[in-house]
């Protein structure tokens, strides 16, 4: 795959098109495409017009395009030129069985196409040592080529896989902030706590929604009913229909045991429904698992059945889990795992790689869902698996998604036992965002500005704030003169922005939704120091903004046990050596006669 990778461009999609002259390797190349979960391209009325001007009349006329037995290097040649132009298609793989044509000569005719109009272009030569001097041609061409025609699929997907994976890496996110939303920690750690300390370990439904109620997640409302007269006092409230389910400190799936009953129209349903769930509960799980039953409107369907929750996991730590949902959510087995926390790009990235995605999207006569509010929900869940250490497991299901809204019918909550030490449990493999890093401060002219973390959602803020630097400023912090289309490239702000907390940490300063300055602390992986940088917009130069950016970089190296934080700065640089040296830094000469070395120790 280095190879492969190194001679072809990564393909931007997973549309394979495919030229074969023999029609079992084109299937058996089909075959592990689509498995693999590729496509195969289509072709246009245009392309398919200019291969019938060459290719004999009874060809493939489809994708893959089998241009038959008796083909030579010239069919082939014309072949790769007219796919070459057809529109649709994000690679091209070209199958060669041992017929008639010389594997050397197509080899050396497809030569001028080992620059493929920015697609790559793989080969397949079937035939073992009668095919390896066409072999030899194509890869000394750059052509990567397999003995194989599903060897050349796996390998074309390997390669749309990586680009996706830098795709979902590198795209900027959607700013999830969003009005009206709070969160209140403190509620949910008062239910936790209350469950831990009485010695239980699962919560009951009321307690988990609570839980679900205080991250924003909409969930439908729950009323407890401990006897018969209260579940239909509950139910004439909360207006028919109604659902019961089992109410239970120990039993967590109310379906195993007889514990939902859907669609209650009027009292002596109620009733009726209240005695079958007590007897079901007694007679499967045995007396003392009966507290009752909970009492909540009957949703009306419409929407899809979705899950979604979390484990932790003894190395990775918590893990998401996302997918189709309802009863029979074992049954489809259709989920996808993805690590927290999310931003909107990751969660959308997740659902992609569930069959149920595409049901979102509305079929059917059905109305789409609203994605952007499922994403923004999927991110508040992760935020609070990676918040509360507490909860060993937790899911909601079904979550039912509808075009205008979110509600979660039921959850699930289980925490970790009174005597475990949160402190031991699995953390999250990736860092979360270190909210504990935001500060509010004030300027030395009483400009208010507010201290904060890097966020991927940055990017187009930090293209603004590359606007407002100077050529000197820039020349100040990189050493050399930089061009501002050089500096807010995509590729450069995602990395810029899009940093792991655990190796570097950038703060920026912003007021009024526009960034002022940036520090930056780079950790080295071999010793335990780190690189300090900062730079200013010109027009908050002298006003404490760099003072200020960098004592909260040396209270965070603190923080994190760095032993030792080390600047280069060059010497007309005097406003950051008066700032450093304000700050505990030693200034030492450099060997270079234009910087001047700035180090502390930290401990």
């Amino acid at each position: 795959m280095t190879e492969v990778l190194s001679s072809q461009p990564r393909p931007k999609g997973p549309r394979l098109l495919i030229v074969t002259n023999a029609g079992g390797p084109g299937v058996l190349a089909t075959d592990a495409l689509l498995m693999a979960g590729g496509q195969l391209a289509s072709l246009s009325e245009t392309t398919v017009a200019a291969l019938n001007e060459f290719l004999p009349a009874h060809w493939s006329h489809n994708n893959p395009v089998d241009i038959i037995g008796d083909a030579d290097a010239d069919r082939y040649v014309k072949t790769v030129e007219a796919l070459a132009k057809n529109q649709d298609g994000d690679g091209l793989l070209v199958i060669m069985s041992p017929q008639m044509a010389s594997p050397v000569e197509v080899a050396e005719a497809l030569r001028p196409f080992a620059k493929l109009n920015q697609r790559p272009i793989l080969a397949s030569w079937m035939g073992g040592l009668e095919a390896s001097p066409g072999e030899m041609a194509l890869n000394s061409a750059g052509i990567p080529t397999f003995p194989f025609p599903d060897t050349a699929v796996r390998a074309f997907q390997y390669m749309w896989k990586y680009s996706y994976n830098l795709r979902a890496l590198y795209e900027t996110p959607v700013l999830t902030d969003e009005p009206g939303v709070t969160i209140d920690r403190a509620m949910v750690a008062a239910i936790i706590d209350h469950a831990r300390s009485s010695g239980r370990t699962v919560l009951t439904e009321v307690e988990s929604k609570e839980i679900l109620k205080a991250y924003s997640i909409p969930v439908a409302e729950t009323v407890v009913a401990a006897t018969v007269d209260e579940a239909v006092r509950a139910a004439r409230q909360t207006g028919y229909p109604v659902v019961l389910k089992l109410h239970s400190e120990s039993i967590t799936h109310k379906s195993d045991v007889g514990g939902v009953q859907l669609d209650l129209r009027h009292e002596q349903a109620v009733r009726s429904a209240f005695e079958a769930i007590r007897r079901s509960v007694d007679e499967r799980a045995g007396p003392g698992h009966f507290q009752g039953v909970t009492v909540q409107p009957m949703v009306p369907r419409g929407g899809r059945e979705l899950i979604l929750g979390s484990s932790v996991d003894p190395q990775f730590g918590p893990v998401l889990l996302f997918g189709a949902g309802g009863e029979l959510v074992e049954i489809f087995n259709d989920h996808a795992l993805s690590l927290p926390p999310l931003n909107t790009t990751l969660a959308r990235r997740l659902m992609e790689q569930t069959r149920t995605y595409t049901a979102l999207q509305g079929v059917r006569g059905q109305k789409p869902v609203d994605m952007s509010a499922l994403e923004s929900l999927l991110v508040r869940f992760s935020q609070l698996v990676v918040e509360q250490a507490a909860i060993r497991e937790i899911d909601i299901n079904p979550l039912l998604a509808m075009s205008d809204r979110m509600v979660a019918l039921d959850a699930r909550v289980v925490v970790y036992a009174r005597g475990v030490d949160l402190a031991t449990v699995p953390k999250p493999s990736i860092r979360p965002y270190p909210s504990r890093y935001v500060y509010e401060s004030k300027l030395n002219d009483g400009t208010p500005v507010v201290i904060r973390p890097i966020r991927p959602e940055d990017e187009p803020l930090m293209v603004e704030f590359h606007h407002t630097l100077s050529e000197r400023s820039v020349y100040m912090r990189y050493f050399h003169w930089m061009k501002l289309d050089q500096r807010i490239t995509h590729e450069r702000l995602t990395r810029m922005c899009f940093i792991d907390y655990d190796r570097q940490m950038a703060l920026v300063a912003e007021n009024q939704g526009k960034i002022l300055g940036v520090s930056r602390l780079v950790r080295s992986p071999l010793a335990n120091d780190g690189e300090v940088a900062v730079i200013i917009s010109d027009a908050w130069h002298s006003r404490g903004l760099g003072s200020q950016l960098t004592e909260r970089l040396v209270e965070f190296a603190r923080d994190e046990k760095v032993a030792r934080l080390n600047a280069s700065v060059l010497y007309e640089n005097r406003p950051m050596l008066r700032i450093l040296e304000k700050l505990g830094f030693k200034l030492i000469p450099s060997s270079d006669p234009e910087t001047v070395e700035a180090t502390m120790e930290l401990g």
